[in-house]
């Protein structure tokens, strides 16, 4: 009775993120009444294994005692104070605390709401920072393939799936756009560990063309999440950093969705052991629990804007809850938790056996193209053709359609069309993965068969 009320009354005025509400009328959203570790509990009762962390932001699963206590603690000392000639201690020691374990060089830090808002000050930062070192020609940015970033204006700029764009092209900036990088469809015939990253010839050919027009490229490394969890090799990155410095481009590096340890580095750009210009991260950094983000810079980038008040070169780009005492309390328990209880190492243990156990259930798969994995996080490709890697087609909606069925058995597995995917909380037991992989099996068995 209680579910059907407010499923009902959600219905009657919710409108939700990225779904087409009609599809209410055949699998309505679920209620969620309270949740614990793993798992979520409908108002129904119903148990459900959260094995995407929730958009891939719950860290270390959901109401970790740790977090609350530290959160229940700040909200009694500051929840939030004007961040413009105000601050506060926990902004200051997260400062402290992440300058320690970021990439070499990264020490400014600016403070944000969400991860397309930090996206969009770094664009900003860019722009800014070559305009004011007399370099005002340099106004377009480039980007990966397939790459995503966020849903404001500037973030979709740089990003390159049309299915989250295309209607909104005549709004957009004129960026570049790379082409390649797809490592299971390679149109080279190479393999994802074996190559020579002959993909990279489209970046060298448009730095070569607009190297001197840009102001900076902007990636997701290693992993391209909102792409079906794409994984490419760490040699792009270097060779790209190369690129950036020879031509005078900032690199931007985006680790809002693989940062915080989701490929088995605390930063996914310390696989390829280079330093961005400007990072952006978000997601993991608050464990889910609230909104934040930062863009953090080196010394060069900052002090391009520090000068007399009268030449204007101040960055004036502000949030509301830029620098909450809360979200920063959260962060920095995020921090010790993971320092203390060496979570690292447990993913990069855990992120083996998963691997193991999803390739003996759905590896030999007629309709299994591929399970890609880094870290925690797999990625199952569902082909029609497994030897000729053919995609089905995009109206079966076979993705959609193993979605339903997983959520009927008690697992939330969201697809990116017809790729679904592992990113559980880094702290997830091996009983909660193992009951994952087998309710995942039987959901695609029932789609699509043995």
């Amino acid at each position: 009775m209680e579910q059907n009320y407010w499923e009902a009354e959600d219905k009657k005025y919710i409108w939700h993120p990225a779904m087409q509400m009609k599809d209410n009328e055949v699998f309505p959203p679920v209620v969620i009444d309270h949740a614990k570790g793993s798992y979520l509990y409908g108002t129904d009762g119903k148990e459900y294994l959260d094995i995407i962390s929730s958009w891939w932001c719950n860290l270390l699963g959901h109401c970790n005692e740790e977090i609350n206590e530290a959160l229940k603690k700040q909200v009694d000392e500051l929840e939030h104070v004007i961040f413009t000639n105000f601050s506060h201690k926990p902004a200051v020691k997260l400062a402290q605390e992440l300058e320690k374990v970021l990439p070499e060089g990264l020490s400014r830090f600016t403070f944000h709401d969400n991860g397309s808002s930090c996206v969009e000050a770094a664009l900003k930062m860019a722009f800014q920072y070559h305009y004011q070192t007399g370099h005002p020609e340099r106004t377009r940015f480039m980007c990966l393939p397939e790459s995503y970033h966020g849903e404001t204006i500037g973030a979709l700029s740089v990003g390159s799936m049309d299915f989250y764009a295309k209607i909104f092209h005549p709004m957009l900036m004129d960026n570049i756009h790379f082409d390649g990088l797809n490592c299971y469809r390679c149109p080279y015939g190479k393999t994802r560990n074996h190559c020579g990253v002959e993909c990279f010839e489209s970046a060298e050919k448009a730095f070569k063309q607009y190297g001197e027009e840009t102001a900076a490229v902007i990636m997701e490394p290693i992993l391209q999440g909102a792409a079906g969890m794409r994984i490419y090799p760490a040699e792009y990155l270097k060779k790209l950093r190369k690129l950036c410095d020879e031509y005078g481009v900032l690199m931007i590096d985006d680790e809002i969705a693989a940062g915080f340890g989701r490929t088995g580095k605390l930063f996914a750009i310390e696989h390829a052991g280079i330093s961005p210009d400007i990072l952006c991260t978000s997601k993991g950094l608050t464990a889910g629990y609230m909104p934040m983000s930062l863009t953090i810079t080196t010394d060069k980038v900052y002090d391009a804007f520090y000068d007399d008040y009268g030449t204007h070169k101040a960055f004036v780009h502000s949030h509301t809850y830029a620098g909450n005492p809360m979200g920063c309390a959260i962060a920095l328990t995020v921090l010790k938790i993971m320092k203390r209880d060496h979570i690292l190492e447990k993913v990069n243990e855990n992120g083996i056996y998963l691997h193991d156990k999803l390739m003996k259930a759905l590896g030999n798969h007629r309709h299994v193209g591929e399970i890609r994995h880094i870290g925690l996080i797999n990625a199952i490709e569902l082909v029609e053709n497994k030897e000729t890697k053919k995609a089905f087609d995009p109206k079966k909606r076979i993705g959609w359609h193993i979605f339903r069925r997983a959520m009927d058995m008690g697992l939330v597995l969201r697809p990116m069309g017809d790729i679904i995917y592992f990113n559980p909380p880094l702290n997830i037991e091996k009983t909660d993965l193992d009951k994952a992989v087998e309710l995942c099996r039987k959901a695609v068995v029932t789609v699509l068969g043995e």
